[in-house]
């Protein structure tokens, strides 16, 4: 068993006719980073919300770790779109807080020791005490980029955390979550508009079609070196041929499998497009898998 798994995933909004998006079904395997992509809509935030615990899904099951979840844990850290932050505490009592719910027994100093470590790595060092209506709304979103962090979960849930930063202070997150994810071998599910961004990032990238009854159209595997970075990457001619099949399928395609009752096809290396191998028949939306290398 993988170490999360989304099950026939479905969520219908009271009064609407049809569903955001159904027959969502992936896996993710300890330590991988993956990216879902798609357009507004289509359900990214709905899905990321349902794995945190935050939301229920209409039909469905998602299984992190052997177990259902059922609602909100501290093994599952979350970066929303907007900081999140609580006014009334300074930058180290905001990341502080969070510390303390994972770890009860600590005393004061090694909170905020440990809190330092993620206040450094995120550049707010000397914004320690100042409260979120002194940061700039980059700063704001550091804060809670940070606090993730420093719960250490078993798995961070992202929804697009560098959207509101600047690009050379986007790139320098980015490149320190690079980092931590390689040192902790943390698993992370991760919501981007970025093409480049989940090139970068991700292991495998999502792409969802459209919504209404919106499906995971395609799994895309990134083929490009896992110490891949943001200075060299666009070297790699297999750079171009990933970048070029995301735009597209988003520009092109990304509208032709909402609703479908048609199982995509599936590609692999070296063979033609065609449908699965394993002599079963394919289910209702299951998932395309593209591996891109040569």
């Amino acid at each position: 068993m993988a170490f999360l798994e989304i099950q026939d995933l479905r969520k219908a909004f009271p009064g609407q006719t049809e569903p955001v998006f159904e027959h969502i079904r992936f896996a993710i395997e300890k330590g991988e980073f993956v990216c879902i992509i798609g357009h507004s809509g289509c359900g990214k935030t709905t899905i990321l919300n349902v794995l945190a615990g935050l939301d229920t899904a209409s039909g469905g099951t998602v299984i992190m770790d052997g177990r259902e979840v059922a609602g909100p844990s501290l093994e599952r850290g979350v970066v929303f779109q907007g900081h999140a932050l609580m006014p009334w505490l300074s930058v180290m009592r905001n990341i502080a807080f969070a510390a303390k719910s994972k770890w009860p027994d600590w005393n004061e100093a090694r909170v905020q020791a440990h809190c330092q470590k993620f206040i450094d790595m995120v550049g707010l060092s000397g914004a320690e005490h100042k409260k979120p209506a002194q940061l700039s709304g980059g700063m704001k979103q550091r804060v809670g980029i940070a606090r993730a962090f420093a719960i250490q979960p078993k798995m961070l849930l992202l929804d697009e955390p560098f959207g509101a930063l600047d690009a050379l202070t986007r790139g320098t997150i980015q490149d320190e979550l690079v980092k931590i994810v390689r040192a902790t071998q943390q698993t992370v599910f991760m919501i981007t508009h970025d093409v480049d961004e989940a090139i970068l990032l991700a292991d495998k990238i999502l792409l969802m079609s459209n919504g209404p009854r919106a499906v995971i159209a395609e799994i895309v595997e990134n083929t490009l070196p896992r110490d891949r970075a943001r200075h060299s990457m666009h070297h790699d001619p297999q750079y171009y041929r990933i970048r070029n099949h995301l735009v597209d399928f988003l520009i092109n395609r990304s509208k032709l499998y909402s609703g479908s009752t048609e199982a995509p096809r599936v590609v692999r290396p070296g063979l033609e497009e065609g449908p699965a191998a394993s002599g079963e028949a394919p289910t209702v939306a299951a998932a395309r898998i593209v591996n891109l290398r040569h």
